[in-house]
């Protein structure tokens, strides 16, 4: 039954006999100077009229965005209808600042303002940040991490202004159907609902911004929007006490500030057929005030929603609303009717003195509360920059990374640890973009995506892969967006799971498994909530094990996924990638780094680069930056391989010496006669592992070897040496269209063996131990680097971008050329090593040849940094990587470890000067470093082509480009 048109009617009657409560000292609207907001509000209260004293209870909505007309309309409310405050919604910060500063300038008394922001500003602005859903913070654990959710958004609001946000949500969501709240719940187990809820009003009202839970009494278990039509709870009373009611309870014991009533038809609590909650004097006033004693704010929802709207007429709805008990009218369709009806209301005795006069008061204390009673306009200046730092960043990563939930994990599939016998397909499921999801995963390994018209040919293609990665992605526009796989989805995901080792990745609602009517041929299941960029990355890390998956089911998925599951996962070590304040250092400090990379650009000390820094295992910095060549066709992406010249020394062949080392099969003071039989009764037969490697043991710097393949009268190669073509006795490539003979190799050694010593035993560097190295570690193990280096390290580091040969494996697009050789080769060399040396030994060498991306260097630099482990594999043992980094010639000033370079002893050397003596590294001459620091646990990569086109550009070097860089990653460690 609707109410009649008089505000007088029998059915409104009945509502008048309101108890009149008086404004409890214990109220969360209280301040601390209880008798100073008393005095104000007596004083604004007694110098009110009684239209200015309505006036108060509207809260009235304005979008920045809002035509001309509908502001103007606005500012007469305020000036001339004493509004008492502002719902904000749609538009942007700036705009919103500037009209919220006219408005407020415009009101007697200064307008209490509000918005919904129950995930951050952005819920309704532009411009402005979003944290996760409740749903996902459902997930979360640690519940400090909800409460800085809360603080940070009432950080925000402050920003702008804004005293109130209507969050959060509260509703209990045991309804997979719900059209309206779904996502904007923390899930469907009261305990875990409160909890959350407690964490984030804690945090938002520590920040001195009003909080207010909703939507009272329980929006969770519906099937209906109430924006569009009444919704139905039919439960009976003990039900809605026992759950939907259990949250509220707990919050008003914690001082909440605020309660929303919602628009709902609960016949177990309100007797009248088809009477919106938020109209129910019974629920508002009998249950809410009196029952749960509450003494806070209490505000409709929306009266312009279709839930409450519909039931009788603008004005009419408003005083309804008042008369069941609310203090705030929020969005009134006719704020001047409404006033009117109250207004007579008043005058003919229906709502008395003590009844207005016990809301406006609320409304008052609550201004001041707030600190309103010292009212100062919002500064504009920097507002965008303020609303959107990197600690909101900081916190995401934070929120995402304890969210992620593994329902399923037969056979500890999660993480996947086996590299080197894995073969990985990704498999694209949902409306949504998954390329954060497949750009992540090929930073462990390499992951191929797959796909195809149908299913039978999807089938043939996955089978040659042993695992499969589907993700599941839906969008993340807003919390209501489609979460349903379709029939044909579901078919193919059945199909692809009965022939396949399976890990499906959940990029939306949890309820999106209930459609699945079995996951059992599933070996791992994985839901990350939301399909951010953030999520997306999230996700990838945890099932490579650089993440541990934390997070926990908040709401049933089904009758194998109940509420509070989740598996805890293993941390295998692997790099992760985040934020520089994640692990104690300043991004501001560490963006300088980008005016030395310019620098670099502008004065062409290199066409382009990669840097990379790590700390404590997490990535904080990558930039990829410049072209390839001058010319400035192919942009330098993170996949692009570079050569790294010297690199190679410390990881290639180091790594595999040191394996040697910690299996006993040598030691640092095994000599050349004991590893090589050819150099024995030769100058070097006593020379040990330890001297040459730590360039101590008189060897000559180099040997020019290409020089004799060159024609002395002809100055071009020798057809005696090398060939245009492959001939028989000529099948070593060194460049396009030049192979070398394939005997080489022993010319090679034999120079070395009869080269003459130095006369005098100083530190002097040299590339030829690691000739005689990559001889030696070929002939034990009778095959090339080339495969050693694969079999050993990179295919289980997850190193899929590091190799020997890089044409090979990779298209040329992807290999950043160096020199234009005109001194021998006589081309552009892409994807042949510029290394004259490595180049007559087939690419392969021992000092050079080896071609990486800066995040694959940085894999095998944390696998050192971790004692010789990464990934859940031990490599070799943490004393033999100090063996290795030791310095055992500092008094001889010589400061190299065994093989590494270290800092160097006076002023002039490798570095920054700022590092560790633990430190350690290798620079390359093609314009590479990196650089490891055990006590502050930093991985620095930086790989450059400055030898493009000459190999006479060194500003890099004359620059100090690269130490410069390193002085500012130590630079922003917060100390």
């Amino acid at each position: 039954m609707k109410i009649k048109s008089s505000p007088f009617s029998g059915l409104l009657l009945a509502s008048f006999l309101i108890t009149q409560i008086s404004f409890s000292q214990t109220s969360p609207l209280i301040a601390e100077d209880v008798e100073q907001q008393r005095q104000w509000v007596d004083s604004i209260y007694d110098a009110m009229t009684l239209k200015e004293k309505v006036g108060q209870l509207f809260m009235i909505d304005v979008f920045s965005s809002d035509p001309p007309a509908k502001i103007e309309k606005a500012r007469e409310l305020v000036e001339q209808h004493y509004v008492g405050g502002v719902i904000f919604s749609k538009g942007g910060p700036k705009r919103q600042v500037k009209l919220q500063n006219e408005l407020q300038e415009l009101s007697k008394i200064p307008l209490l303002i509000g918005m919904d922001a129950e995930w951050g500003l952005a819920m309704r602005l532009d411009s402005t940040y979003a944290y996760p859903w409740n749903m996902t913070l459902g997930a979360i654990q640690d519940e400090n991490l909800i409460t800085e959710v809360g603080a940070s958004i009432a950080q925000h609001s402050k920003r702008l202004g804004v005293h109130m946000n209507f969050a959060p949500v509260v509703d209990i969501n045991t309804n997979p159907e719900n059209p309206i709240i779904g996502n904007r719940s923390f899930g469907e187990n009261k305990t875990n609902v409160t909890s959350k809820s407690i964490a984030f009003i804690k945090g938002m009202q520590r920040e001195g911004v009003l909080g207010s839970a909703k939507h009272f009494p329980g929006h969770g278990d519906t099937e209906r929007d109430s924006h569009k039509t009444l919704p139905v709870v039919d439960f009976s009373r003990d039900r809605i006490f026992r759950e939907e009611l259990f949250p509220y309870r707990e919050l008003i014991a914690e001082g909440l500030s605020s309660v929303m009533v919602a628009h709902l038809n609960v016949p177990s609590l309100e007797e009248r057929t088809e009477f919106p909650s938020s109209l129910s004097h019974e629920i508002v006033t009998g249950i809410l005030k009196e029952e749960l004693n509450f003494n806070g704010l209490i505000i409709t929802d929306a009266l312009n929603m279709k839930g409450v709207a519909n039931f009788d007429e603008p004005g009419e709805i408003d005083l309804a609303a008042f008369l069941a008990g609310n203090d705030i009218l929020l969005f009134s369709e006719d704020v001047p009717k409404a006033s009117e009806l109250i207004v007579e209301a008043y005058n003919k005795g229906l709502i008395t003195e003590a009844r207005l006069k016990h809301s406006v008061r609320k409304i008052l204390y609550a201004k001041y509360k707030i600190g309103l009673d010292k009212y100062k306009p919002v500064d504009p200046v920097y507002v965008i920059e303020d609303l959107n730092s990197i600690r909101n960043e900081v916190l995401s990563h934070k929120l995402y990374e304890n969210a992620m939930t593994v329902i399923k994990n037969d056979r500890s599939t999660l993480p996947i640890q086996d590299l080197e016998t894995s073969k990985i397909a990704y498999v694209h499921f949902g409306e949504d973009s998954g390329n954060a999801f497949f750009e992540q995963l090929n930073r462990y390994a390499q992951v191929d995506s797959v796909s195809a018209e149908n299913l039978n040919e999807l089938l043939d293609k996955l089978d040659s892969y042993n695992q499969v990665i589907i993700g599941y992605h839906q969008s993340s526009a807003s919390p209501w967006s489609g979460f349903k796989l379709n029939q044909k989805e579901q078919t193919w995901l059945y199909e692809i799971a009965r022939k396949n080792k399976v890990i499906l990745n959940i990029f939306t609602s949890p309820y999106a498994l209930l459609d699945l009517e079995t996951t059992a041929n599933f070996e791992a299941i994985q839901v990350a909530y939301q399909n951010t960029i953030l999520g997306q990355q999230k996700a990838a890390q945890v099932i490579f094990g650089a993440l541990e998956a934390k997070g926990k089911l908040p709401v049933s998925a089904g009758n194998n996924f109940p509420v509070g599951t989740g598996y805890r996962t293993r941390n295998l070590e692997r790099l992760s990638y985040g934020l520089p304040e994640q692990v104690g250092m300043n991004s501001y400090k560490l963006s300088k780094i980008d005016d030395l990379i310019q620098k670099a650009l502008d004065k062409k000390m290199t066409p382009g680069l990669q840097v990379l820094v790590a700390r404590k295992g997490k990535v904080i910095y990558e930039r990829n930056a410049g072209y390839h060549t001058y010319e400035k066709e192919i942009p330098v992406k993170s996949s692009d391989v570079y050569d790294l010249a010297s690199l190679t020394k410390i990881l290639a062949t180091l790594p595999l010496l040191m394996e040697l080392v910690d299996q006993d099969e040598i030691d640092l003071e095994t000599t050349l006669g004991e590893m090589l039989p050819s150099f024995r009764g030769s100058n070097k037969e006593q020379v040990t592992i330890l001297e040459m490697l730590s360039h101590y043991a008189r060897f000559k710097s180099w040997i020019p070897f290409h020089r004799m393949t060159i024609d002395k009268n002809t100055k071009r190669p020798d057809v005696k040496y090398i060939r245009s073509q492959q001939d028989r006795g000529y099948n070593v490539q060194i460049a396009e269209k030049m192979y070398v003979r394939n005997d080489i190799r022993d010319t090679v050694l034999k120079i070395i063996r009869d080269s003459e010593l130095e006369r005098r035993k100083a530190y002097k560097y040299s590339d030829l131990p690691f000739y005689l190295l990559k001889f030696y570690l070929e002939d034990i193990y009778g095959t090339s680097l080339e495969y050693l280096t694969q079999d050993h390290f990179y295919k289980s580091l997850g190193a899929h971008n590091t190799t020997y040969l890089p044409l090979k494996k990779f298209p040329k697009e992807r290999i950043v050329p160096t020199e234009n050789d005109q001194n021998w080769r006589n081309q552009l060399l892409q994807g042949f090593v510029h290394d004259e040396g490595a180049a007559l030994l087939g690419g392969i060498g021992g000092q050079a040849g080896l071609y990486s991306t800066a995040n694959d260097v940085a894999k095998i630099m944390q696998m050192y940094l971790n004692g010789g482990q990464y990934g859940g594999k031990i490599y070799f043992d943490q004393e033999t990587v100090d063996k290795f980094n030791t310095c055992y010639y500092c008094e001889d000033d010589v400061r190299r470890g065994v093989g590494f370079d270290k800092p160097q002893l006076s002023d002039v050397g490798p570095t920054c000067g700022c590092v560790s003596m633990t430190s350690f590294g290798h620079s390359g001459f093609t314009g590479t470093f990196t650089w490891a620091d055990p006590d502050e646990e930093i991985v620095y990569v930086f790989l450059a082509n400055r030898i493009h086109p000459s190999a006479g550009n060194n500003e890099l070097t004359r620059e100090s480009i690269r130490s410069n860089i390193q002085e500012l990653i130590y630079e922003a460690i917060e100390r």
